[in-house]
Formats: structure tokens, C-alpha cells, sequence
């Protein structure tokens, strides 16, 4: 019987749209965890959802010596963490849940089972936890689940919530995550049966310092703590040998924050003669010529930028802290250096107007990124967005059966109005790159031309339809 069996309820065959991406990652955040308590001296085992299903998991669960089970919960799997504590408690184990999303909702991951919430880092939070649950700790001290930092419990159906603990201040002392305690050849072996290339992920870094209103910090706050860039190179190496991927996704939040650890970085990889081709996360504000080139040499494939809207009044709202001009350079500045550029998109932030929607269509289509991907705007828990427009917060589904991204906004545009607006979207950034082609055919210029007028007929249409 293991001291803890880590989990985290993603099931990628029981998710449609998930399977018709199949680009899935090993979970780093619970293997960071399981390596640093097994060196602790901890018996640790993962049982990793992403390929396996919950009737396993659940047969596992009542079938197996019960001790101490933790989950990962983010916003995705809120509803399968959610069942999965229910089957544990049954089956007589402890349950301790963490993650980027309990923090914000400890009370309702307590009282939907629950013994412990940890809000941010997990690793010394939940070896104080196992150690004092190993030693039977209540019964030489009645108080003691007061005096561990990090953590959220009930007390005789009181809801307690200790102080934060202190991050963890130097990562290289961590040790690299239990990639063997799961089967990565097979999230590699994946990634090229469905698309031709194998793929590992690794992080350098911890944290993101940026102020974004709607971006959650339950985690990592508002630090950047990073690695050194020898040691994540030491990391690389190993990892291509052992997995042979043809490709990487570096996980930071914000990969290119400080200069000079990639400069660094790329001068080791340089010295080994190592290189791998991948795709990571940068803001605009953090990529000058210099940053490109060595991202370049580097191998880097595709750059996901920031860009949130086209409107300047909106990313000032947002707290984004760039420019559109910064993000539209730095596009053609990826694209001079074949790198491919990624956007990211919002619709419907707080206060935006279709002159707004507008001034993003004219952006994408100026700045022509090679992907683009948007989303209608939710509110996460714990968020200065959450927290501006709460009063307006419509709750569809209970708690334990739905997301923060099901909550409707009061007053707010319908999902038809920005679904014409994605469909104005693509058109006219379609329209824009055949217009530019050597070659115009004119019979899809008229096809196109036609898919914006209808698209802005349906926006015209669906404009006075809000959320009830």
C-alpha cells in the first residue's frame, strides 16, 4: 500500500474534442510532486487517467488497500475530480485535492469530500501532510492540522483555511519530474501516429510576474522563478535519448521572461551541438531581434503570442500591459525568421463594444499570424475579472457538475452573437491572404466576399440577443 496515489481525471478517450486533437502531455504538475516525495522517502504511485478510464480508475480505487489519494483539479476536470473524491471516500481513502483551481473553491471541494484543500505549491504542503498522517499526529496533538501552511480542511464542519507557505526558492534543487512513473513513450508514440512527430514537454520556470485581470495565480502567484538553464539543458538531453521525440512544448507561462537565461540556455545547447525543434509561449513586450534569432538557432518552430484583442482600450483593461503594435511586429518579425506565430483571442471582455471586435478583425488581419485560436471570455475564481463583474455571474449547472467556463454573464452578448463574430473572423482573414495571392481565383473571392456579408448579417441580427 502506497503512502499516496496520485490521479487527475483527465480521460482523453472519454472527451471528443480532445480526441480529434490528440496532442496530449504527460502530467508534469503531479510528477513533480510524486519525484519530490519519493526522494523524500515517501512510497508514491500515479495512476494516470489520460489513457486509462474511470471505470479503471474506480475498480482501482475499491479494489486496492486504501491510504491517501491525491488529485489534480484544474478547470477542465472539476466535474471528474468531483466524482472521483465521492468513489474514494466511499472506497475508505483519505482525500487530499490541489491544483491550479481548489484554492478558489476550497469550501466546495471540502464539502463535495475532501479532508484537505492545498492552495499552491503542493510539494513540502503535502509532505508535511503525509509525514504528520503517517505518525498519527492527531493523537498526540489535536491542533496540528492548524500549523500546516498551505492548506484548507473542516474542523468539525467549520471551513479553516492556514496561512500561504513560502514557495519552493530554488528549483534545481527539486529533482526532475517521475517521468517513469507512467508510460511518456506513449504521449510521444501519440503525437506521431496522429501527426507525423513525437512530442515531450519540460518546464524552465515557475510562475508568470504579469498582471492580466483575467488570469488565474492560484498556483505560482505572481513570481518567476527560473531553473538554471545547465541543468535544464541536462534535463533536454536526457530526454531526448530516452524518448527520441521529434518535437518539444517548453510549458512556461511565459518562456522568453529573462534575456539572459536564454542567452545562456541557447549558448549551452550550442556547446552540446543539441537541438530540437519546438513551440512555446512568449508575450510581444519580450521578443526584440535578438530573442528571435536565438530562438531561431534554437530550433523554434511556433511562437504563441498573446494577443488577446485588437482593441488597445480593451488590453489596457485587461491589465495586459502591451501594445497591439508591439504584437503585430513582433508576428512579421517571426514570420522574417520562418518561425510560425500562434494567437491567442478573446471575445467578449467587460466592456467590449463592436468597435472593439472590429479593431481585433482589423489586427488579425494585418498582422496575419499562421494559427489563431479564440475563445468567449469566463471568469475565473480568484481573478480580478471574477471579481469586477460577480454581480453579474449566472450559475447554469451546480457546482460539482459544471465549470467556470459555463457561467453565463448577465447582460452580456449571446454565444450566437460571438459565433458570428469568429465566423466574420476567419472570413475576412481568409479574404485578406487571397487577396494577396499572385493568383486570384475570382470565383473564391466571391465565395469569400459572400461569407463576410453573411456573417455580418448574422452579427446585426444577434447584437440586442444578451445573456438572460
Amino acid at each position: 500500500m502506497p503512502d499516496l496515489l496520485l490521479t487527475h481525471g483527465y480521460f482523453l478517450y472519454e472527451d471528443p474534442k480532445e480526441m480529434q486533437i490528440m496532442k496530449p502531455y504527460a502530467p508534469l504538475g503531479i510528477l513533480y510532486l510524486c519525484s519530490h516525495l519519493r526522494q523524500a522517502g515517501f512510497d508514491v504511485d500515479v495512476f494516470d487517467t489520460t489513457f486509462s478510464s474511470r471505470a479503471a480508475l474506480f475498480d482501482h480505487l475499491r479494489t486496492a488497500t486504501p491510504s491517501v489519494l491525491g488529485i489534480y483539479a484544474n478547470l477542465m476536470t472539476r466535474s471528474n475530480a468531483v466524482e472521483i473524491m465521492g468513489v474514494a471516500r466511499d472506497a475508505g481513502w483519505r482525500v487530499i485535492v490541489g491544483g491550479p483551481e481548489p484554492g478558489a473553491y476550497a469550501q466546495e471541494y471540502l464539502g463535495a469530500g475532501a479532508e484537505f484543500v492545498v492552495f499552491g505549491e503542493g510539494e513540502a504542503t503535502l509532505r508535511e501532510l503525509l509525514t504528520a498522517l503517517r505518525e498519527d499526529a492527531h493523537k498526540t496533538d489535536p491542533t496540528w492540522r492548524s500549523k500546516v501552511a498551505g492548506v484548507a480542511y473542516l474542523d468539525e464542519g467549520r471551513f479553516q483555511q492556514n496561512p500561504p507557505r513560502a514557495q519552493i526558492a530554488d528549483l534545481d534543487a527539486q529533482p526532475w519530474p517521475a517521468r517513469h512513473a507512467i508510460d511518456v513513450q506513449r504521449y510521444v508514440d501519440t503525437w506521431r501516429t496522429h501527426h507525423g512527430q513525437g512530442s515531450v514537454n519540460f518546464i524552465t520556470a515557475r510562475g508568470c510576474p504579469y498582471k492580466c485581470r483575467w488570469c488565474s495565480h492560484q498556483v505560482y502567484g505572481q513570481t518567476h522563478r527560473r531553473r538554471n538553464p545547465i541543468k535544464v539543458v541536462d534535463e533536454l538531453e536526457w530526454l531526448l535519448g530516452k524518448y527520441t521525440p521529434d518535437i518539444a512544448w517548453v510549458s512556461d507561462d511565459v518562456f522568453t521572461i529573462n534575456h539572459e537565461w536564454i542567452r545562456q540556455y541557447a549558448a549551452e545547447m550550442r556547446r552540446r551541438s543539441l537541438h530540437i525543434p519546438f513551440e512555446c509561449i512568449s508575450r510581444a513586450d519580450r521578443l526584440n531581434d535578438e530573442m528571435l534569432d536565438l530562438l531561431a538557432e534554437l530550433g523554434c518552430f511556433r511562437i504563441w503570442i498573446g494577443s488577446e484583442s485588437g482593441s488597445q482600450r480593451l488590453l489596457d483593461s485587461m491589465d495586459r500591459g502591451v501594445k497591439v503594435e508591439q504584437v503585430q511586429r513582433a508576428v512579421a518579425a517571426t514570420r522574417a525568421r520562418n518561425i510560425q506565430s500562434g494567437m491567442f483571442l478573446m471575445w467578449g471582455y467587460e466592456g467590449e463594444e463592436m468597435q472593439d471586435i472590429e479593431a481585433t478583425i482589423d489586427h488579425v488581419r494585418t498582422a496575419q499570424p499562421d494559427i489563431f485560436f479564440t475563445t468567449v471570455s469566463y471568469p475565473i475564481k480568484g481573478t480580478p475579472y471574477y471579481t469586477e463583474i460577480q454581480s453579474k455571474l449566472i450559475q447554469l449547472k451546480p457546482w460539482g457538475e459544471s465549470s467556470d467556463r459555463e457561467i453565463k454573464i448577465r447582460g452580456r452578448h449571446s454565444r450566437d452573437y460571438y459565433a458570428h463574430a469568429d465566423k466574420l473572423l476567419r472570413a475576412e482573414v481568409q479574404l485578406a491572404r487571397v487577396s494577396q495571392q499572385s493568383t486570384i481565383v475570382p470565383a473564391d473571392l466571391q465565395q469569400l466576399e459572400l461569407q463576410v456579408a453573411l456573417a455580418r448579417q448574422g452579427l446585426a441580427a444577434t447584437a440586442s440577443e444578451v445573456e438572460a
